[in-house]
């Protein structure tokens, strides 16, 4: 069969080199099977094309986690070391009552041991009783009270003090007061009341008789007139001695529960007495032999001790606030080996040995110095500050190079100087 150009070359070839007025012979459309539709091939638009929400929520979730974690791990702090000076200490100090630059105030604890022993005999007793009262001074000035001053029960009981003494003044609101031993106007054991409280007939006609009152905490005892089971003056001897020997743990925990908060209690900074107690008959044929132990303590506020020790034996010390970290290798002696009295308004005594003076942080001023400033400025400021040893800084993430503006926001750690080295 021969076949001719047309065959050979495509319809919309052909129409390319004959022009327009070629004929064109279109190929033959396939034959449509019955009971089938042609298919239709779909073309998909651009704009149709579905939004990749999974894509989408990967992304969110990497952003709020990358967020989360950021804050979280994100960072400021400053540690601290303070600066810290080993100082041996020797010379002589003075301390003022209530005031100055070293004030001091005096603490007193009473306690009391018994013990019964077996009679060794008897004896005719006439005695009277004692015990302690508590005297009150709600005046703006100190109040003197003679020997043998009364003061009387509710009840009517007359008690005298056995000594000259002055109770101190109120002061800020407070009352002064003073612990002193009061002993029955006659011997007898009706004298042995319960706890109350005390007028003084010697004020009464003056302001004082009802801004200076006393009171009693425990009963007055050791009042008795007859006779009675007794020991031997060698016995009682002996047995003060152990009740001595208990009494000691007993006055050393009671005073350090009145040490205030903030203040230190000096090794030899502590004065005891011992009063030897009426005894007192027992059941069986015993006696009770008594021991009380008058404890008084001075203590000083621990800032300002440290403050006068620096100023003493540091030349570079300026006043800056510093605290004492270990009180125990000084030793307080008293000017007149004993405790101030009520009204004494100066304590002079020397202090031996060695302490640790530790420079006090202020955390809040750290924060403030450095706040809003890059690492570099941080540094700077923290050099002004010359209860510093040194100071190290974290920022985080490590991307940031700059404090938070609140200072809130920034952590100060301080740490032992121990640590710096």
């Amino acid at each position: 069969m021969e076949r001719n150009l047309n065959d050979i070359i495509p319809p919309s070839r052909r129409r390319a080199l004959l022009g327009d007025s070629a004929p064109v012979y279109d190929a033959p459309t396939p034959p449509v099977r019955p009971g089938r539709a042609p298919k239709m091939r779909r073309e998909r638009s651009h704009s149709g094309r579905r939004f990749p929400v999974g894509t989408a929520l990967i992304a969110l979730l990497v952003i709020v986690l990358s967020g989360l974690a950021l804050y979280v791990f994100s960072k400021a702090t400053v540690t601290v070391f303070p600066v810290e000076k080993q100082i041996t200490m020797s010379g002589d100090l003075i301390a003022t009552a209530g005031g100055g630059d070293l004030p001091f105030s005096i603490i007193a604890v009473e306690k009391v041991a018994t013990k019964n022993v077996k009679s060794e005999g008897t004896v005719n007793v006439q005695q009277a009783a004692q015990g302690s009262i508590t005297i009150t001074n709600t005046q703006a000035v100190p109040q003197q009270l003679i020997k043998n001053t009364r003061f009387e029960s509710a009840d009517g009981h007359i008690f005298r003090i056995h000594d000259s003494i002055v109770v101190p003044a109120g002061k800020d609101g407070a009352p002064g007061s003073l612990t002193v031993t009061v002993y029955a106007d006659a011997v007898g054991d009706s004298f042995n009341i319960g706890a109350t409280t005390f007028k003084l007939p010697g004020l009464k006609g003056s302001k004082a008789y009802d801004l200076v009152t006393a009171k009693s905490t425990d009963a007055m005892a050791g009042g008795f007139s007859g006779a009675r089971p007794s020991v031997a003056q060698s016995t009682k001897d002996k047995e003060y001695a152990t009740l001595k020997t208990e009494l000691a743990e007993q006055i050393q925990k009671g005073i350090a529960e009145k040490v205030p908060e903030g203040y230190v209690l000096l090794p030899g900074a502590t004065f005891t007495s011992y009063v030897e107690v009426p005894d007192a008959p027992a059941t069986g044929g015993e006696v009770t032999l008594s021991q009380k132990a008058v404890v008084t303590a001075v203590v000083f506020p621990r800032g300002a001790l440290a403050a006068k020790i620096a100023y003493a034996n540091d030349g570079t010390y300026n006043g800056e606030p510093v605290t004492l970290t270990n009180e125990a290798g000084l030793t307080l002696t008293s000017a007149t080996g004993a405790a101030p009295a009520s009204a004494d308004q100066e304590f002079a005594f020397k202090l031996d040995g060695s302490t640790t003076v530790r420079w006090s942080i202020d955390s809040t001023k750290i924060a403030g110095a450095v706040a809003g400033k890059n690492r570099q400025s941080a540094e700077v400021a923290l050099t002004g500050f010359p209860e510093l040893a040194r100071a190290t800084i974290v920022i985080r993430p490590f991307w940031s190079s700059t404090f938070p503006t609140d200072p809130t926001k920034i952590e100060v750690t301080v740490s032992e100087p121990s640590e710096a080295k």
